[in-house]
C-alpha cells in the first residue's frame, strides 16, 4: 500500500455484490470461495468466477483479497494446497488467514503471496503483531475490541511496513473477535467455520429449575430480552481519528449483505475518505454522506470499542433491522434522453425516488411517466425484473440504484 494512503476495503458475497463494491469506489474487495471462508451462506466464488473477478478488478486498479480464515480440521488440510495454487493462478493480491498452520503452508506453496492475518486471530497487542510480521504477514486485521489509543500504540511499536486493518462499519457479535461457541452448542452450526446461526440475535427468557415450563422474562419487554444482541458499528464520522491512530485499511463488514448494501455503504465511505483527504486537519462530514448509512438495512449504530469499553453497544428491544428505503430498480443504460431500468420492487408513476450513481450524491426525481419495454405508457412497474424506462435529461451510469422511501 502506498505510504499514507487509506484503503477502503469492501465485502463481496457473490459476483453482483462484487461489481457493486468495485463500481461504488472500493480500493480493494475481500471475498471467499466454497471452502476455508468464514461466510458459508453467500454464493461465494468458484475458480472461474474468481479469475474473472480478479481480472475485472485489476483492470480498474482494485485489489482482491481471498479469505481462508476458518479453523480447518484435519480432513480439510489435504485440500488446502489446491486452494492456494488456484488463488495464485487467479492472481489474487492476498490471502486472509487465521490459522498459523495455514499461514506456514501458504509460505510453502506460494512464497510470494501476500498474507493478511484475520481478525479471528484476536490480535490485541504489538508483540503479537510483530511476531506475525516476522513470520511473513504483510497485514494484521486487529481485534474489534481495541480502542484508538491501543491501535496507536500497536502502530508505534511495529514496523511501518506492516499494514493495519480495522473493521469500521457493520454487524458486531457478542463473542471475542468472532470466536463464538453459541451457534454450535445450540444448533450444531459452527460459527468458526462460516455457519453461524446468529443465536446472539434471539430473544431469551429465564426458567427456574423447580418450575419447568414457567418462563420469567429478563425484563425489557413482555417478549423477553435480546441480552446478547449487538448494535451495528459505524465510524464514518471518525475517519480522521482512525487515520491518526494508524489504521491503513478501513474494512466494511457484510459479505452476506445485499449488492445495494455493498454499493451504498462503500459509496458513503468513499465520499467520506475523499472529504478527509481534501482537508485532513479539519475533517467535517457532509450531512448527505452521514445520511447514506441510514438508507440501508441496519441495526442501531454505535462506535464499538474505539473510544473505550462501550456503554451502549447492545440493543435489548429486538434483533430486527431498520429499513427506511426499498430498492425499486437498477439502471441498465441511458440513451437519447431515456433511462432504461430493471424493476426490483413495485412502484408507481408519480412516485418520488432517489437515484444513487457511483461516486456521487443521490439525485431525487419524480417519475411522472413510466414506459414498458414496448414504449407503452404504464401506471406501475409491478412485475418482478420487468424492463421499463422513463425520460430524464440526466445521465446515470449502468448499475445506479433507484430507491424509494418506505411508507410508514
Amino acid at each position: 500500500m502506498e505510504s499514507n494512503k487509506l484503503e477502503l476495503l469492501s465485502p463481496a458475497g457473490d459476483e453482483e455484490r462484487f461489481l457493486a463494491a468495485v463500481k461504488y469506489g472500493a480500493d480493494a474487495v475481500y471475498l471467499g470461495r466454497k471452502q476455508f471462508g468464514m461466510r458459508s451462506s453467500p454464493l461465494n466464488f468458484d475458480f472461474e468466477q474468481l479469475c474473472n473477478a480478479v481480472k475485472y478488478a485489476h483492470e480498474r486498479n482494485v485489489k482482491v483479497y481471498l479469505t481462508c480464515n476458518t479453523l480447518p480440521r484435519n480432513n480439510e488440510i489435504p485440500h488446502f494446497e489446491q486452494f492456494v495454487r488456484e488463488a495464485e493462478e487467479a492472481g489474487v493480491d492476498a490471502l486472509i488467514v487465521a490459522d498459523i498452520g495455514l499461514l506456514m503452508l501458504i509460505k510453502r506453496y506460494a512464497p510470494d503471496m501476500e498474507i493478511h492475518i484475520s481478525t479471528q486471530t484476536g490480535i490485541v497487542n504489538y508483540v503479537t503483531a510483530r511476531e506475525l510480521y516476522d513470520l511473513g504477514a504483510k497485514r494484521v486485521v486487529l481485534a474489534r475490541e481495541l480502542s484508538l489509543e491501543e491501535i496507536a500504540e500497536i502502530r508505534a511499536k511495529t514496523s511501518p511496513e506492516l499494514d493495519i486493518e480495522a473493521f469500521v462499519h457493520g454487524a458486531m457479535c457478542v463473542s471475542f473477535s468472532g470466536r463464538c461457541l453459541l451457534s454450535q452448542y445450540l444448533v450444531n452450526r459452527d460459527a468458526n467455520r462460516g455457519e453461524c446461526a446468529q443465536p446472539c440475535r434471539w430473544g431469551y427468557h429465564l426458567m427456574e429449575e423447580k418450575r419447568p415450563g414457567e418462563f420469567f422474562p429478563v425484563y425489557e419487554d413482555e417478549k423477553g430480552t435480546y441480552i446478547l444482541n449487538s448494535k451495528d458499528m459505524c465510524m464514518i464520522e471518525h475517519i480522521d481519528k482512525l487515520a491518526d491512530a494508524g489504521v491503513t485499511s478501513f474494512k466494511i463488514e457484510g459479505r452476506a449483505k445485499s449488492a445495494y448494501y455493498a454499493a451504498v455503504v462503500t459509496n458513503a465511505y468513499r465520499m467520506a475518505i475523499d472529504e478527509y483527504y481534501s482537508d485532513p486537519t479539519n475533517y467535517s462530514l457532509s450531512d448527505w454522506i452521514r445520511d447514506e448509512v441510514y438508507k440501508v438495512s441496519h441495526r442501531k449504530y454505535c462506535s464499538g470499542f474505539f473510544f473505550g469499553v462501550p456503554e451502549e453497544s447492545q440493543y435489548y428491544e429486538n434483533s430486527g433491522y431498520i429499513r427506511n428505503y426499498d430498492v425499486v430498480a437498477v439502471v441498465e443504460k441511458c440513451e437519447n434522453g431515456m433511462v432504461y431500468c430493471t424493476q426490483r420492487n413495485k412502484f408507481f408513476a408519480g412516485d418520488t425516488v432517489e437515484i444513487l450513481p457511483p461516486s456521487r450524491r443521490p439525485v431525487e426525481l419524480v417519475l411522472d411517466t413510466l414506459y414498458d419495454e414496448n414504449d407503452q405508457e404504464i401506471e406501475t412497474a409491478n412485475h418482478a425484473m420487468m424492463q421499463f424506462s422513463f425520460r430524464s435529461d440526466m445521465i446515470f451510469p449502468s448499475g445506479s440504484f433507484i430507491r424509494k422511501l418506505v411508507n410508514k
